[in-house]
């Protein structure tokens, strides 16, 4: 399992070089599928609901006013018809990439289960909605597809006859079981739009919009798509001739050309068996989590801090249970927390400038202490030579060990974000290091969603809580590269920088 994901990881990771080059590491497209997701939704329900205004949903006059649609108004409906086609392909190829990407980056294990199980049923919803569709449409394709399809659900024994007997010929199907069709493409999509609203209860701040220059550049490239080759039909069905020559659509119908020759029963059972084993995908082999953070009510005075910039829901704030007078106190939940630490960064007590009293934040991971953080701080600059002295804090997943040297000392944690910036204050005011740089995954694709911008916000002054402004920003860098070269060049060129900056005074405490 472990080969098949860094096998897949290692061609993503070639994709998105050549996509940064190409759109910046901000719009990687590759980084944006879930909002990819939920934005090609958002085009198909509309443009769904644009093309019912003239849909005629008696079976004898459904492809006539789908071909009204497409030649008589084609300048809106066939353009709708056709954005509705293409968006549905979109959510198809995204949700698949998704899956592939998440799974390659073992984001699916351990306290992460629950969006890849949430996410596993709505491939079945995505496939009911876009096969439903197509046979709305009533030509040659979509009889093919009602006679495959329903053979198929004919193997299973919960009919009291045969459904493939409606379509024995022109006379035995009627509007009722055609207006059924209608009723499971209208209401298939909204049960599924419910499942995608689960599928994120547990990200905070949830993306669902991807970057607006990408969401431009892709609605665009759509419309011109609709307008150069619009969706067509092929011919009005009639039962009572089998079609011979069709076009499928390979994005939803792969499966169909398979029926005729593996069997309804086997294609149950690779459908049942692919999608069991997705489910326990999570567990396989099980996960020991990391410890969740806890919190020191002794050091809580309630500030909502950690609540705020947790990605993943897993800290509610409630009255206070200590008799203290502050009015609330931070709770985690135990079963979202993902022991990034992204919310001991948050916490104002996460001071390395404590002295009187041992270091114990309002809120820690016990794996990850501040005191240790601190400690570590003081070790490592201890280790230094003379030389443009860099103190880097890297997240786990950044692989920068290999960029330690005599002049560059590595520490790493969990996210980069779980670094207070107060840290970045005191390596550099007791001329612990001549800089500090902080290195974490790609710009807007952390592994811990958020770390990336909190960072930046924290570092900027747009967020609590704030690098002091003493600070020289000079002596800063933010790293988000993807390669190791580039980050290596940037360590390198962060070093130059700091031999042509005066020696640094003695700051305040």
């Amino acid at each position: 399992m472990a080969m098949l994901k860094s096998l897949i990881r290692r061609l993503f990771v070639g994709a998105e070089i050549v996509l940064d080059a190409v759109f910046g590491q901000a719009n990687n497209p590759l980084a944006s599928l879930g909002a990819f997701g939920w934005f090609f939704f958002w085009i198909a329900a509309a443009s769904g609901i644009y093309l019912y205004i003239f849909f005629d949903t008696g079976i004898t006059n459904a492809f006539a006013s789908v071909e009204y649609m497409t030649h008589e108004q084609w300048y809106a409906a066939g353009v709708m018809r056709s954005l509705h086609r293409y968006a549905s392909d979109g959510l198809v190829v995204v949700a698949f990439l998704h899956l592939l990407r998440e799974f390659s980056l073992d984001r699916l294990r351990g306290r992460r289960f629950f969006a890849w199980v949430t996410g596993v049923p709505l491939l079945v919803f995505i496939y009911v909605c876009g096969i439903s569709g197509y046979w709305l449409v009533w030509d040659k394709l979509a009889q093919y597809i009602a006679i495959a399809t329903t053979e198929w659900l004919d193997v299973l024994p919960m009919f009291g006859e045969p459904i493939a007997n409606n379509f024995l010929n022109s006379e035995t199907l009627g509007d009722r079981f055609f207006t059924l069709m209608v009723f499971i493409h209208i209401f298939a999509p909204l049960f599924m739009l419910l499942l995608m609203w689960v599928h994120i209860q547990r990200h905070a701040r949830g993306r669902v919009n991807p970057p607006r220059p990408l969401a431009l550049g892709t609605a665009i490239a759509l419309v011109l798509v609709s307008l150069v080759a619009p969706a067509t039909s092929q011919g009005p069905a009639d039962l009572d001739v089998v079609p011979a020559t069709l076009q499928l659509d390979w994005y939803y119908l792969f499966a169909y050309p398979l029926f005729d020759h593996a069997g309804g029963g086997t294609m149950w059972l690779a459908l049942l068996g692919g999608t069991l084993v997705l489910f326990i995908l999570p567990w396989l082999p099980p996960q020991k989590p990391e410890p969740a953070a806890v919190v020191d009510l002794d050091n809580c005075n309630g500030c909502a801090r950690c609540f705020e910039d947790c990605p993943f829901s897993a800290i509610t704030m409630v009255p206070r249970s200590d008799g203290k007078s502050f009015e609330i106190e931070a709770v985690v939940n135990v079963a979202n927390c993902m022991s990034c630490g992204i919310c001991v960064g948050a916490c104002p007590t996460s001071t390395p400038f404590r002295r009187a009293t041992a270091i114990v934040p309002g809120i820690e991971l016990p794996q990850h202490g501040i005191g240790a953080l601190r400690q570590a701080t003081l070790d490592r600059a201890a280790m230094f030579g003379d030389d443009a002295r860099v103190m880097l804090y890297a997240c786990e997943g950044s692989d920068c060990n290999g960029l330690e040297s005599e002049g560059v000392k590595v520490i790493t944690m969990p996210c980069v974000a779980m670094l207070p910036p107060a840290f970045i204050d005191f390596a550099l005011s007791r001329k612990l290091a001549d800089g500090v740089m902080l290195a974490g995954c790609a710009e807007g694709d952390c592994c811990h969603r958020l770390g990336d911008e909190w960072t930046r916000q924290r570092v900027a002054g747009e967020r609590d809580p704030y690098l002091r402004n003493r600070v020289d920003r000079r002596r800063l860098s933010l790293s988000w590269e993807r390669r190791q070269s580039a980050r290596r060049r940037t360590l390198d060129d962060f070093r130059e920088r700091l031999r042509g900056l005066p020696t640094t005074g003695d700051g305040d405490d």
